[in-house]
């Protein structure tokens, strides 16, 4: 007989969604089921995140919709905020919000279960608090409620040293711990027994990876694992810095042809000089650099990249560089921001916001602007082309067609068959977009590893 029933509803980066699949799969095995909407359920999990602008303020306007929701239904369900603001705001949730009755920090998930119980027990207001900075990052095996019936998230590090000026993620994950790597190839072979065929590694700085089982055992090591558990036909992960790009990782790009031909490479500005505000540890000129020799060892590599706009004192000149860096390296992907200041980091102590937001937003469109021509030209370039493409769900654009990768993580949409999920199927492309290509089947049967190198 089940406790109740729950509904966590995430927002935010991969990160966030992953730790959304723990916290229902931690739900369910304290004996909670699924609830199909807010509406119905005993326990209701708000996930967040701290990155983007005004994360705050989103966060107390849903919790306001659910009290309306709740009083127009006539029910009390238990309401938790869990993620990167309930680890950064604390109990200053529950002086805005009354009705919030748990708070579960990051590095407190695994106690999800055990507070929403006492949620339920308690006949008092108080709300129940635990923010606390756990050291242990292990966690129960097959406790993940996965929502993707292809790709499976896999946690390698939590938290980051790094401090970039602009990022909040060091004060709301806490300092850099290792999973190790036993216990992170067990997730994997569990992830591939359920059928997850793609495999992505995750961690703030994924790459600065160091086993703490096993002495000796860096990211490109761990990669090889990974890559040899019978099953992972695609291998991903997010999000490297490029400081931590090294000729044992590249090198493991020309040996492992499972290892998904594309990169995400975030530099956040063309400028130096404001690339030394940011902290970011490394110039333009080492980043071109680091482009120059991984597309000297492989050609058809995808380069994807994180870009914010507005930094205090950014000039037009350094958005100028930026402009002319993304000219020059034409990332496949980007993800593109206007600054706004994060609570505790540095850049909001130490700087001044000093680009206008009209300025912030010019600039913004112009860089989206030039991305999108730059996508649209790759694109087209692959008309005519055959590319091998994981099919992960129904299209976006058109009933009855389906859509999926490319092992360069472009979208490809095409016509056919629900029962090709999780399959590779060989596309001929024959149009294309800025944010997608298209084209029809031309084979369902698996390739040879060796034969996906194709972006």
């Amino acid at each position: 007989m089940s406790k109740g029933r729950y509904f966590v509803e995430s927002y935010g980066c991969q990160m966030s969604m992953h730790d959304a699949e723990r916290l229902a799969g931690l739900l369910e095995r304290d004996g909670y089921v699924p609830a199909q909407d807010t509406a119905s359920a005993d326990v209701v999990v708000v996930n967040t995140c701290s990155v983007r602008e005004r994360a705050e303020s989103k966060l107390y306007t849903r919790l306001g919709e659910l009290r309306e929701e709740a009083i127009a239904h006539g029910r009390e369900p238990v309401v938790a905020v869990a993620g990167c603001v309930a680890q950064q705001e604390g109990e200053a949730i529950a002086r805005r919000a009354s009705h919030v009755d748990v708070i579960v920090g990051t590095q407190a998930i695994r106690q999800i279960g055990r507070l929403a119980d006492a949620a339920r027990a308690r006949t008092g207001p108080h709300t129940l608090v635990d923010i606390n900075p756990y050291e242990d990052v292990s966690f129960p095996l097959g406790a993940v409620r996965r929502t993707d019936p292809v790709r499976a998230w896999v946690t390698i590090i939590e938290g980051c040293n790094d401090f970039c000026s602009f990022c909040v993620v060091p004060y709301t994950r806490g300092h850099e711990r290792m999973r190790p790597a036993s216990a992170i190839l067990a997730e994997v072979r569990d992830a591939v027994a359920t059928g997850h065929r793609e495999i992505q590694l995750l961690g703030q700085i994924v790459n600065h990876y160091e086993a703490p089982d096993e002495a000796g055992l860096g990211f490109a090591d761990l990669l090889e694992r990974v890559a040899a558990v019978p099953g992972v036909d695609r291998l991903r992960f997010a999000s490297p810095h490029p400081r931590h790009v090294t000729a044992r990782l590249i090198d493991a790009y020309r040996r492992l042809p499972n290892l998904a031909r594309h990169l995400h490479l975030p530099v956040q500005s063309g400028s130096s000089r404001i690339l030394a505000a940011m902290r970011r540890r490394h110039t333009r000129e080492q980043y071109l650099d680091l482009v120059a020799r991984l597309r000297d060892a492989l050609p058809e590599v995808a380069l994807s990249t994180d870009m914010i706009v507005g930094f205090p004192g950014e000039t037009p000149e350094d958005f100028e560089e930026t402009l002319s860096l993304v000219r020059t390296v034409r990332f496949h992907s980007m993800f593109s921001f206007k600054y706004s200041p994060r609570p505790g980091t540095l850049a909001r102590q130490r700087y001044a916001d000093d680009v206008s937001e009209g300025e912030k937003t010019r600039r913004i469109v112009a860089l989206q602007e030039l991305q999108r021509s730059i996508q649209l030209a790759l694109h087209e370039d692959m008309i005519g082309t055959e590319v091998d493409v994981l099919v992960d769900g129904a299209s976006r654009r058109r009933e009855h067609e389906m859509a999926g990768r490319t092992s360069g993580n472009t979208v490809v949409n095409f016509p056919g068959e629900a029962s090709w999920l999780g399959q590779l199927v060989r596309v001929r492309v024959e149009r294309a977009g800025a944010n997608s290509i298209w084209g029809r089947v031309v084979g369902v049967e698996p390739v040879p590893p060796a034969a996906r190198w194709g972006n």
